[in-house]
């Protein structure tokens, strides 16, 4: 079959070289411009750029799709008998999905209708669904709203989000090969989904990782999961930085108030949450590599009843 994929990240680069090695004709690999990240700021391409140099497919780096005249002309001269979608970040206009013979098909991270929009994975986690997944969609113009062809579902647990990813986008991949032979034959068709389910993601940003010691532990322990690597549960330690990488929710009630550490040693920092408690285990600090609270401990000192944040 040929495919014309649009992705940008690690979750999309599996699927792409699960295509590759089933066959398929890969005419062009469309991804986000690279762009610089981390403390040098240095530019870096995305995953699935790297993953198609690696393949010697042709990569495509629109600045925007949407008006992009020279972009449509050069997916309809390729002439796609389909355009698969993973984690591409931008809404494909009208005229675009309309060129490819069988249509736009979409891995989403998500049983749908749940979850829709651009962090179903981090959001599976931090709104502490017991399981998610993965569906195969027929795009159309509204955000995520296309019928189903397909859907597998994996228990959420306690893994964080990297664990996850990795599992629905493997997932997503294996679903993927083996339905659209179904699409594009007829013999599977997609079932619309119930608008009145739906429930939406946003974009992450890194003020949403503050924790609030008023909630649960168990509702931070999500969030903890749910935001690792990005943008990571933060609070503050004597007006310094602390990250929260792993925590244990405990069923222990303390009576103090939202933030106060309760204990510290080799087991980690207890700290009061909703009334009960949590046990910080890995953390880091600014300058520092995550490491567990006993290492931190043997050079730092927390005192009882401080309040983070």
């Amino acid at each position: 079959m040929k495919i014309v994929f649009m992705g940008t990240p690690q979750f999309a680069a599996n699927i792409l070289k699960a295509l590759y090695e089933a066959g398929h004709d890969i005419v062009y690999v469309v991804c986000q411009p690279d762009k610089a990240s981390g403390r040098g700021h240095k530019v870096q391409a995305p995953p699935v750029k790297e993953t198609a140099a690696a393949l010697g497919l042709e990569v495509l780096q629109p600045l925007k799709v949407k008006g992009n005249t020279e972009f449509l002309e050069a997916i309809k001269a390729c002439g796609p008998d389909m355009i698969i979608v993973a984690a591409y970040g931008r809404i494909l206009p009208k005229e675009l999905l309309e060129v490819p013979a069988h249509g736009c098909v979409n891995v989403h991270a998500s049983l749908l209708p749940k979850l829709r929009g651009a962090s179903p994975i981090p959001m599976s986690i931090v709104t502490g669904e017991k399981k998610t997944g993965v569906s195969i969609m027929r795009m159309e113009e509204g955000l995520d709203t296309g019928g189903v062809y397909a859907a597998a579902e994996t228990e959420t647990g306690r893994k964080h989000c990297p664990e996850l990813t990795e599992e629905l986008s493997l997932m997503g991949a294996d679903l993927l090969l083996r339905t659209i032979p179904g699409i594009a034959d007829g013999s599977i068709t997609a079932e619309e989904q119930d608008d009145s389910l739906a429930t939406f993601t946003g974009m992450i940003g890194k003020k949403d990782g503050l924790i609030d010691f008023r909630k649960t532990p168990r509702e931070i322990d999500c969030m903890i999961r749910g935001y690792d690597p990005w943008p990571g549960a933060f609070t503050y330690l004597g007006g310094e930085t602390l990250k929260v990488w792993e925590a244990e929710p405990l069923d222990e009630e303390n009576g103090q108030a939202p933030g106060t550490v309760t204990a510290a040693g080799s087991d980690g920092i207890a700290v009061s949450a909703g009334g009960s408690t949590l046990l910080l285990k890995v953390i880091q600090v600014p300058g520092k590599k995550r490491m567990e609270v006993r290492e931190y401990l043997k050079g730092h000192s927390v005192e009882l009843f401080t309040v983070l944040g």
